[in-house]
């Protein structure tokens, strides 16, 4: 972590803002709205931008296998005289490069050098779920409120004042039902909390309250012989079960964001509230749940982010960030052999699918901004989770991927009028 700080000079910190050249009323802090059919991030004096951001900026990221040294560390310590020294570097690169804010995961220390930042807050995390894993939290017991006030209050009421803030995330990749983490339904998971969990107890509510108080209509229904309803069970999904998982999931996603959301906005009335990084093939219920939500933030690791983004504008209405995406070159290497994102033969064409990626995102009107996962490659031995990819701008030495980062400047630099352009 970063234990000094400096300043940042004044026209560095100015360089950040890559906009658009109207400017509208001032507010003192970041928001969204749409201008003459696009919409934009909306910066503290009132100018229309984009947020292009970098992932995990840090001085020791990716421990190997989690409990072994940061070879990026060790590497940068033999380069700058102290950390302070490698975040102004750092920072001054971003600005280079055409990147604008410090993303999910970096130093919080860098968030003190003027730059425009987003903060993660794992809300539901705290309250006992496991994204990693799947576990999902119950929003129906009074700990998930309780610790998204206390979270929120910590984190986010000392930060309302700062116009560098764009906002926060509640969580990371939640498990919303069946995905890679595994095939269960939130009202099966639900259903086989502990006996007293409250989630389960509204589960078996939910259930009395669709089939009139009749086990022998759930049984119908589920083609199921439960005695009760506290031993109701799929075996076999049955179009009524499908209906009723949709139903519930609509509830606890609806639930989710609404506490999120008032613990956050009760904290800090100022800034956005991003979302919570949607990943995967999320159910339509949960993404409708969203519309609540000043900004919806999707992690689409495709070529093309399109199919994902229109799915989600269209049942939400609201602007989109893609928060993370990225892909891994087959000559930097590296194993690439763990992780999330498409591989390519080389920084050449890892260079070219960024710009398509960016330029497809771009061309859609309700999107604010792109988030590049990450600043530094992953070590080769594997991370905690055995990540070993090629994702860095920069390599396991802080060298830059030179022909890659040129392509990307570029890109970077054109976003702002190629999006002015978006839905023509």
């Amino acid at each position: 972590m970063i234990k000094t700080r400096l300043a940042v000079p004044a026209m560095f910190v100015g360089l950040f803002f890559l906009l658009a050249p109207s400017v509208g009323a001032q507010t003192g802090y970041f928001r969204v709205e749409p201008r003459e059919g696009v919409w934009w991030l909306i910066d503290p004096d009132g100018r229309p931008t984009l947020s292009m951001g970098v992932n995990h900026i840090r001085y020791a990221p990716d421990k190997v296998r989690g409990t072994g040294p940061s070879l990026y560390e060790a590497a940068v310590k033999k380069i700058y005289p102290d950390p302070n020294t490698w975040a102004l570097r750092t920072l001054a690169r971003l600005r280079m490069w055409g990147f604008n804010t410090i993303a999910a995961w970096s130093d919080p220390d860098l968030w003190d050098h003027k730059v425009p930042y987003t903060v993660i807050l794992d809300i539901a995390e705290s309250a006992g779920a496991d994204w990693q894993h799947g576990k999902p939290v119950d929003v129906y017991d009074p700990k998930f409120e309780t610790s998204a006030r206390e979270i929120t209050q910590k984190m986010c009421a000392p930060r309302a004042p700062d116009r560098y803030l764009i906002g926060y995330f509640s969580d990371n990749e939640l498990r919303w039902g069946p995905d890679w983490r595994g095939k269960e339904t939130m009202l099966e998971m639900y259903l086989k909390l502990s006996a007293a969990a409250p989630g389960r107890q509204a589960a078996i509510e939910f259930l009395r309250e669709r089939y009139g108080g009749e086990i022998a209509n759930l049984n119908a229904a589920w083609k199921i012989s439960a005695s009760d309803f506290e031993g109701a069970l799929p075996i076999t999904p049955t179009e009524a079960f499908k209906a009723d998982a949709d139903e519930f999931l609509s509830r606890v996603a609806m639930r989710y964001f609404e506490v999120c959301l008032r613990a956050i906005k009760s904290a800090d009335p100022n800034h956005l509230y991003l979302g919570a990084r949607f990943a995967g093939g999320v159910p339509d219920a949960v993404i409708r749940a969203a519309k609540v939500l000043d900004v919806v933030s999707v992690n689409i690791y495709d070529f093309d982010p399109r199919p994902m983004a229109r799915k989600v504008i269209a049942l939400t209405g609201r602007p989109i960030m893609e928060t993370e995406f990225s892909f891994r070159g087959q000559d930097a290497g590296l194993p690439n052999t763990r992780g999330a994102g498409p591989r390519v033969p080389d920084q050449r064409a890892r260079a070219l699918a960024f710009t398509d990626y960016v330029t497809r995102l771009l061309s859609l009107p309700e999107a604010v901004g792109y988030h590049w996962f990450q600043w530094s490659d992953q070590p080769k031995e594997g991370r905690f989770d055995g990540e070993n990819s090629n994702y860095g701008l920069v390599d396991i030495n802080d060298k830059p991927y030179g022909e890659f980062v040129e392509v990307v400047r570029s890109t970077n630099l054109a976003a702002v009028e190629v999006h002015k352009k978006a839905g023509r």
